[in-house]
């Protein structure tokens, strides 16, 4: 999928002095972040991460960005600036590494330890590392940054300031304003005060939450919900959230201890990341609570806790294969408690739902977002962005990390606010800050990258078209053989088909049609194999499309003998 705007063409050549803003993943979309920004012939990239596929990208692993804007430019780029540690700002860094191995990676302590972990299973060596902290400045090329704290449901997340001669930029990456965060960090409204009375030439400002009124419910809200769980719960309890949500993971330790239970965690993911979060002190294990999953057979279920990955549905997530009773250990059983601690990513509802659907027919009770209060987004609400844009005080604003309607809803905020310019723009569509005037310049090229096991880039739109059609209609196959000297069919037609309930006899009355259709067509000069290929395949698609109402994928092989 690409985000074509027929209407713009290429930007022109930057004008000296301007800033050039190129997404290339995020904006219509949840997930991919990565934006681009250029100025006196120097990149500096900002996140470089992954979105999941949806039913309609069969066998697709992961969607990247698409760095083809860039690719003749990697060695300009000066850094690439992390803003914290999720898959869909960090994910796809290890790609854009194989491109240019040596580009300064800058972030947080924990999102580079996180990071690094990937790294290692792409078989990468650590590039420059710039541990950067809230208040910390470094300079890189022509292009001043300055790191924020802002609060989301990680811990070490940053907006960055970005200063260049041609005005000052502020990047929110994720953020919401909780006011009682479980690690007392709050986002930095004083920092983004002082940053907007320097004057704020372009505000690119989360879009997620700008459609929910009010503000975002702050992470202590959730404590008291795990902790009624706990007491309700009369055998084990699992409990699946995202592998890196930290905070999420200390309340459900906390709340074990003060039941009595021991804690494992299942997945491997949640092991390696929590593994980091507690030797960089950003996650509290009590003494003897934690134990190895492997071990908890012989304690009774009462005192039993798992913490899991999976809360989105992935298909080889540990609780997906616990909900398909495929899990080399792991086993629901009647009157277990199976919490999701997470709400839904757009276009996972069906393969949660299937996970629920699976746990309950064990005989689980499933608690998640839909019957009580056990997650609070890590986005801001959107009184959390009218305040922004008030202590702000932006001369422009652009819209990012959401799909097209958060991000015109973000907008709309913004002009309530009487910021006087907003300019909404998608993946590929590039925006001039000129003479501090955000405006949109043109377009670059610039389409999902699909990860399919080791093939990066090589899967096309119109090869999951076709697997799509294999998945809902099945093939046929017609195998003819044709004489080449008198140009009559000599054998065949040979058809089998698959996945749409055709059978053999079903054929007999389209045996004659393709017969005939291939002695008129060579008697009309066609030779050419292929020809005689698209030719049945038009008569067989006729046939089945009217006769059948289907529309599978037809391989046709003609052979001449």
């Amino acid at each position: 999928m690409s985000h074509p705007h027929p209407e713009l063409s290429a930007p022109p050549e930057l004008a000296e002095g301007a800033l050039r803003v190129i997404p290339l993943g995020g904006l219509g979309e949840v997930g991919r972040n990565m934006t681009v920004f250029e100025y006196s012939g120097r990149l500096l990239v900002v996140d470089c991460g992954v979105l999941f596929p949806e039913d309609h990208h069969p066998g697709v692993d992961l969607i990247l960005p698409d760095f083809e804007p860039i690719r003749d430019r990697l060695g300009d780029i000066e850094a690439l600036v992390l803003t914290h540690g999720h898959e869909d700002h960090i994910g796809a860094t290890p790609y854009l590494l194989r491109e240019r191995p040596d580009i300064p990676l800058v972030g947080s302590e924990l999102t580079l330890a996180l990071l690094d972990g990937k790294l290692r299973e792409h078989r990468l060596k650590e590039t420059v590392h710039h541990r950067v902290r809230e208040g910390d400045r470094l300079v890189l090329g022509p292009f001043e940054l300055e790191f924020v704290a802002v609060n989301h449901s990680i811990p070490d997340a940053l907006a960055v300031a970005i200063r260049t001669g041609a005005g000052l930029v502020l990047h929110t990456g994720d953020f919401k304003m909780d006011q009682l965060p479980l690690d007392g960090r709050i986002t930095d409204l004083r920092a983004f005060a002082r940053l907007g009375e320097e004057g704020v030439d372009l505000f690119l400002t989360d879009s997620t939450n700008a459609e929910t009124p009010g503000f975002t419910p702050a992470e202590k809200s959730i404590t008291p919900v795990i902790d009624q769980v706990f007491r309700e719960s009369a055998k084990r309890i699992v409990v699946a959230c995202f592998a890196s949500h930290v905070h999420r993971v200390q309340q459900v330790l906390d709340a074990a201890v003060a039941h009595d239970r021991k804690v494992a965690y299942v997945g491997r993911s949640m092991v390696r990341n929590m593994a980091i979060a507690k030797e960089l002190g950003y996650l509290t294990v009590p003494a003897g609570v934690l134990v190895d999953a492997k071990e908890l057979a012989p304690l009774p279920p009462e005192r039993v806790v798992l913490i899991s990955t999976g809360s989105q549905g992935e298909p080889m997530s540990a609780l997906s294969r616990i909900a398909q009773r495929t899990h080399s250990f792991v086993h629901i059983e009647e009157g277990d408690t199976v919490l999701l601690a997470s709400s839904l990513i757009p276009g996972n509802e069906n393969a949660v739902y299937r996970v629920i659907n699976g746990l309950a027919r064990l005989g689980a009770r499933v608690i998640h977002k839909g019957n009580a209060l056990v997650h609070v987004s890590g986005h801001a609400s959107a009184g959390e962005l009218l305040y922004c844009y008030n202590i702000v005080r932006p001369r422009n604003v652009l819209p990012v990390h959401g799909e097209i309607r958060h991000m015109l809803a973000n907008a709309d905020l913004a002009r309530l606010t009487g910021v006087p310019n907003v300019v909404v723009a998608e993946d590929g569509v590039v925006v001039d800050l000129v003479d501090g005037v955000a405006s949109i310049a043109g377009k670059v090229a610039c389409g999902y990258v699909f990860v399919d096991g080791s093939s990066v880039g090589d899967i096309t739109e119109s090869d999951l078209k076709d697997r799509r059609i294999l998945g809902e209609e099945g093939f046929i196959s017609v195998i003819v053989v044709v004489d080449s000297v008198s140009g009559k069919v000599s054998g065949g037609p040979e058809i089998h088909a698959r996945g749409n309930a055709l059978e053999g006899s079903s054929f007999d009355e389209i045996r004659q049609p393709i017969i005939d259709a291939l002695h008129r067509s060579i008697s009309e000069g066609t030779t050419d194999a292929y020809q005689l290929q698209q030719t049945v395949r038009r008569v067989v698609g006729r046939w089945v499309s009217s006769t059948h109402r289907r529309r599978p994928m037809i391989i046709p092989v003609v052979i001449e003998a």
